[in-house]
């Protein structure tokens, strides 16, 4: 399979990524006004809440119903792992160009976040499925690929989405507290907080009013909403990640899945209509992500080095160690030669910030103009990036 073949399989997903995410940038453009900033926000919700995990379902689902894909054939557990070892990795890189770059204290948690967290559901979604389709791949069957290939990519956005906010969200949180931009939150905190230790005043007239055990179950409900706190529950478990869930439901619990699943099943309508309203994630998302990087055209006070630096770690270095993990785990024979599910581990390692990185930084008020322009800039390096990785790539798993 020569470079020539590869080269092109690699270049027309991302063109076709370019082409619709410019379709998103013009309509959000003030003189067209369709994308607006709250139109987006709006179709935003939709796409995330019904569209993105109705597709995440349906097509794990459809894949665990075909072959357990965590089977000990497949060794399909190993992608969890990889994903951590990429927001790993990646925050140990972001912290020795913090140590280089010395940048602002409200700006360290965006760093450590862009570079640890990668877009892990978008952009696999396009581009996995789009090279599957394309002649000279090494790939195998155009129809197989593409089935598996949503599988991959749906569970990868799943799994992303959990370590995105139980993880980068509290790193912003962390430093944009430090920084003294999120200020009010711990100050009506401390409003709400009473005067007496809780041990010496409330806990004490539990005890004393109804005994031992309502006070340890007013204790853990206290450390329960300490914890949903400062995890934020709901983010974690985001409708893509329920989307997950309910899909490996389905697909592994057998009476469910014959009622739901196949040309006979009696109420595969549901499948279908899920089908229907999932299609719409892909293309929405990517409008929606050209709408957004205009944001950083009007530019901010980062130095430009430092947006150097985070597209280093994630173009460069990261994707070395990626190659460097992923033939280390084929051959201690922790994952099977499948080209699809291997150039997916790797292709993990390679792609740019995630964008849910903006919605946090809007939570905290911390580097959300800064966090505009590092979009900007690392996915416009993106479009080269991943066109030459996804090239080497393939050759690498052929």
């Amino acid at each position: 399979m020569g470079f020539v073949d590869l080269f092109c399989a690699a270049s027309m997903p991302v063109l076709k990524v370019l082409i619709v995410t410019a379709v998103g940038s013009f309509l959000a453009l003030d003189s067209i006004n369709i994308l607006g900033q709250t139109t987006r926000k709006q179709v935003n919700e939709v796409s995330f809440s019904c569209s993105s995990s109705s597709m995440i379902h349906l097509y794990l689902a459809t894949m665990l119903s075909d072959s357990q894909m965590f089977g000990s054939g497949h060794a399909g557990w190993f992608m969890p792992v990889n994903i951590l070892l990429t927001f790993v990795i990646g925050s140990v890189l972001g912290w020795v160009l913090m140590i280089i770059a010395k940048p602002p204290q409200h700006l360290k948690g965006l760093i450590l976040g862009a570079c640890s967290a990668g877009n892990l559901g978008n952009l696999l979604l396009i581009i996995v499925p789009a090279v599957c389709k394309e002649k000279g791949t090494p790939f195998g069957d155009s129809d197989v690929c593409y089935e598996y290939g949503m599988a991959y990519a749906s569970l990868s956005m799943a799994i992303g989405a959990v370590f995105l906010w139980s993880y980068v969200y509290n790193l912003v949180r962390l430093f944009s507290k430090d920084s003294g931009n999120n200020q009010t939150e711990p100050a009506q905190e401390d409003l709400n907080q009473p005067l007496l230790p809780e041990s010496e005043s409330e806990s004490e007239s539990l005890t004393k009013r109804e005994g031992k055990m309502k006070v340890i179950l007013h204790s853990m409900q206290q450390q329960w909403r300490e914890f949903s706190r400062h995890i934020n529950l709901k983010a974690v478990l985001a409708p893509s990640t329920t989307g997950a869930i309910v899909g490996f439901i389905i697909g592994t619990i057998a009476p469910i899945r014959r009622l739901l699943i196949g040309t006979t099943a009696p109420l595969r309508v549901i499948q279908d209509s899920a089908c229907l309203v999932g299609d719409a994630a892909v293309p929405t998302v990517t409008l929606i992500v050209g709408g957004n990087l205009l944001r950083g055209l009007k530019g901010s006070g980062i130095s430009i080095a430092l947006v150097l630096g985070i597209a280093a770690v994630r173009y460069i270095f990261l994707p070395l160690f990626g190659i460097l993990i992923v033939k280390g785990a084929l051959y201690f024979g922790l994952v099977r030669a499948d080209p699809l599910y291997l150039f997916v581990l790797l292709l993990q390692f390679a792609l740019p910030p995630a964008m849910n990185i903006g919605t946090i930084t809007q939570l905290f008020g911390a580097g959300e103009s800064d966090c505009s322009v590092i979009m900007l800039w690392t996915y416009g390096l993106a479009s080269i990036s991943l066109t030459l990785w996804s090239t080497f790539f393939m050759w690498l798993v052929a």
